[in-house]
């Protein structure tokens, strides 16, 4: 237990590293500080006016909560499984009953009847986060309908975590950082580098307007599909260029303020990028399009309360205390290894 609990520390203190080799799916937090934060943030952006302008004054929480369903790992073990599904988990292997090599054909989408299929410790072992998506959602809609301003912030800033993870491939597979295919530290090179490096000077984030989702589960599981689906290509391709570079083009260190620390080069991350056609953008606005139209039906189906009537109140002590009793918990996590803050 001592063990998980550094591995989850040292991935959070440096969420750009590509080389951990015993990266366990449970640890993997998707798109990294950076990439989180500017999901939430432009998300914000794809909402109608009536929504706009409550979003735009809490946008610096929305944005910087982004990330805490990472941190709320070290004080809930229940957290882990909602960032992920192995979906391929339920079509491989000896001992697996599957008809088909479809996984989403053999995995129920609705929660109750894959419970009856699988067992929810089975569920619960292999990640759940389609079915939390659906969760979080539902939680959202009561908090408008309350005009409960915390839970408004808490909740969304929340979904757009989920949302965002369910738009990474590699948290659709049981080959989640590479180790069975000797790619070990792909995931953070996937989601935090690529994005760290190129988001900012080439990335076009103006997604259009949110639209109305009729269907969330459908929706959160369309999002895992397409994910899924585009598995082969990250690992192939940089699988490929593998070949091409040597370790003295591929990798440069950088000093993050911790001595220096071993990264992709500029060099490979761009042929990677070139390679896959700008999927990490892709993927990043679809979470960003997705996550405001999750935003916009919660709205409705609360029944559209007037926003303006919240605008003057603010995050309450209470949720304040909660907060800050994680940043506590992630604080002497960092302490109890001597590690100073993260540069995030």
């Amino acid at each position: 237990m001592q063990a998980r609990l550094i591995r989850k520390v040292l991935l959070l203190l440096v969420p750009g590293l590509i080389a951990w080799p015993w990266l366990t799916q449970e640890d993997a937090g998707a798109w990294g500080f950076f990439g989180h934060k500017r999901i939430n943030r432009m998300a914000c952006f794809t909402l109608p006016p009536a929504m706009f302008g409550f979003y735009k004054r809490h946008i610096d929480f929305i944005s910087d909560h982004a990330v805490d369903p990472d941190r709320r790992r070290y004080s809930d073990p229940r957290e882990a499984p909602r960032h992920y599904i192995d979906i391929d988990h339920y079509v491989k292997g000896a001992a697996s009953e599957a008809q088909s090599d479809d996984p989403f054909w053999e995995v129920p989408p609705e929660w109750n009847k894959a419970v009856q299929k699988y067992t929810e410790d089975t569920l619960q072992a292999y990640g759940i986060v389609p079915w939390h998506i659906q969760v979080v959602y539902n939680r959202l809609i009561n908090a408008f309908q309350r005009g409960d301003v915390d839970r408004i912030l808490y909740y969304s800033a929340d979904l757009g975590h989920y949302i965002a993870d369910a738009h990474v491939p590699l948290h659709t597979t049981e080959n989640y950082n590479g180790q069975m295919t000797n790619q070990v530290g792909i995931h953070a090179f996937w989601e935090s580098r690529i994005p760290e490096l190129s988001a900012d000077a080439e990335y076009d984030h103006l997604v259009g307007r949110a639209t109305y989702i009729d269907d969330p589960l459908t929706a959160a599981w369309n999002a895992v599909r397409a994910s899924h689906a585009a598995v082969d290509s990250v690992l192939g391709f940089e699988r490929a260029l593998n070949e091409r570079y040597p370790d003295d083009r591929k990798y440069v260190f950088e000093d993050r303020g911790r001595g220096a620390l071993r990264f992709p080069s500029q060099e490979f991350t761009r042929a990677y990028e070139d390679a896959m056609g700008g999927m990490v953008e892709r993927r990043m606005n679809a979470s960003i399009i997705t996550l405001g139209g999750f935003w916009y039906s919660a709205w409705v189906n609360a029944g559209q309360p007037d926003l303006d009537r919240f605008e003057q109140r603010e995050v309450s002590d209470s949720l304040k205390k909660v907060l800050a009793a994680e940043e506590e918990q992630l604080k002497m996590a960092r302490e109890a290894m001597g590690r100073p803050e993260p540069n995030e």
